[in-house]
C-alpha cells in the first residue's frame, strides 16, 4: 500500500493523469482495473477516473510495491547550477539561453541542458525537491533552437504551467527577436504570410507562396531598426510559431540570418567569422486578454535583454 497526500502542485488535475505521472510502472488497464476494484480511493472512498484533486487529498493506493520502486531522476545535479535570470518570482523564471545550449536532451542525450541547469538552479535555492513532488517539476514552456540565444520561460508551479500554456495557445504572449539580416529588405517593415513545409529527414523548412494540404502558414512580422555595411538589425514579432520561422522566412524574402549555414549566404558568413545565426529571443511582454489567475500580476509587463553580442558588434561597426 502506498499513501500519497496531494499539495498543491498535484492539485487540479485528473486522478488518472496524475497516477500515470507519479506511478509510472503501473500498466493503463491495471490503473483503470484498480479504480474499478477500489483499490485506489480518494479520502477513503471510491474514485472516479475523472476526479480532479484538490490540495490536501489523501490517495491509498492498494497496489503491489513493485509499482513504486522507480528512483527519482538526479541527473541534473551533474550539471552546472548557474542560468542567468532575466526576471523570477514565485512561479516564474525568465532565462537566458546561451547559444550552444539544447533545451531539452537532443539525439546525443546530452545530460546538460537548460531544464536540468534550471532543476539544478532550483534545487540549489531549495525550491525544487524531486523526492518532494509527486508529479511536478519545473518545466520550460517554450523552446527556442540550439544556436539561437534569449529568454526562455520556465513554470516554477504547476498553477503557472498551466496558466503559460493556455496563454501561449491563445497568443496572449508576445515573443520577439533581435537579428541581422545579410541586405536591407524591401520594404523595411512588414507583416508577411506564407506557407512552410518541413522535412523531417534533413530537418529543413521549405517556403512556399500558396498552401497545400501538406503545409501550415507562417507570419512574420519584421522591421528594420538600422542598416550599414550591407547588414540590417532588425526586430522580429512571432505572429506563428514554426520551425525555423524567422530564419527560413527571412531567407526566403532575400535577407538571410548572419551566420545561418542552413539557410544563409556562407560566402558571407565567413566574410565576418559568424558560424551560427545572429538570432536572441531578447523581449517577451505578456499581452493577457483574459483571466491571467496566479499569473494576473503580469498583465502588460515585459521584460527584455539588453546586452546581446552580435548587437554590440554591429554598433561597434563589423567591418571586415
Amino acid at each position: 500500500m502506498k499513501t500519497f497526500l496531494i499539495a498543491e502542485n498535484d492539485a487540479d488535475q485528473r486522478l488518472d493523469k496524475f497516477l500515470q505521472k507519479s506511478v509510472p510502472l503501473l500498466p493503463k488497464n491495471l490503473l483503470y482495473k484498480s479504480i474499478r476494484k477500489k483499490r485506489i480511493k480518494v479520502n477513503g472512498k471510491r474514485a472516479e477516473l475523472n476526479y480532479r484533486l484538490q490540495k490536501g487529498d489523501k490517495l491509498d493506493l492498494y497496489l503491489n510495491d513493485e509499482f513504486f520502486t522507480v528512483e527519482q531522476d538526479q541527473v541534473f545535479l551533474s550539471v552546472p547550477d548557474q542560468v542567468a535570470v532575466v526576471y523570477e518570482d514565485e512561479q516564474l523564471l525568465l532565462v537566458n539561453k546561451p547559444q550552444g545550449l539544447v533545451v531539452h536532451e537532443d539525439n546525443d542525450n546530452t545530460p546538460d541542458t537548460l531544464i536540468n541547469r534550471v532543476k539544478h538552479y532550483l534545487y540549489e535555492k531549495g525550491e525544487f525537491s524531486p523526492e518532494n513532488e509527486l508529479s511536478f517539476s519545473p518545466a520550460l514552456v517554450n523552446r527556442i533552437d540550439r544556436n539561437t540565444c534569449g529568454i526562455v520561460l520556465v513554470a516554477k508551479t504547476a498553477a503557472a504551467l498551466r496558466v503559460l500554456n493556455d496563454k501561449i495557445k491563445r497568443r496572449e504572449i508576445t515573443k520577439q527577436y533581435l537579428c541581422l539580416l545579410t541586405g536591407i529588405p524591401n520594404p523595411e517593415s512588414a507583416t508577411v504570410t506564407h506557407y512552410m513545409k518541413k522535412d523531417t529527414d534533413r530537418n529543413l523548412v521549405t517556403v512556399l507562396e500558396y498552401p497545400d494540404p501538406d503545409t501550415k502558414t507562417m507570419i512574420t512580422e519584421y522591421r528594420v531598426l538600422e542598416s550599414k555595411n550591407g547588414l540590417s538589425l532588425a526586430e522580429i514579432t512571432l505572429h506563428t510559431g514554426r520551425t525555423h520561422q524567422i530564419r527560413a522566412h527571412m531567407a526566403y524574402l532575400g535577407t538571410p540570418l548572419l551566420g545561418d549555414g542552413k539557410y544563409g549566404r556562407n560566402e558571407i558568413n565567413r566574410k565576418y567569422g559568424y558560424k551560427h545565426q545572429a538570432l536572441c529571443a531578447y523581449r517577451v511582454r505578456f499581452d493577457f486578454q483574459t483571466d491571467a489567475g496566479v499569473l494576473e500580476y503580469l498583465r502588460g509587463k515585459s521584460f527584455q535583454i539588453e546586452d546581446i553580442w552580435f548587437v554590440n558588434e554591429f554598433h561597434r561597426g563589423m567591418e571586415r
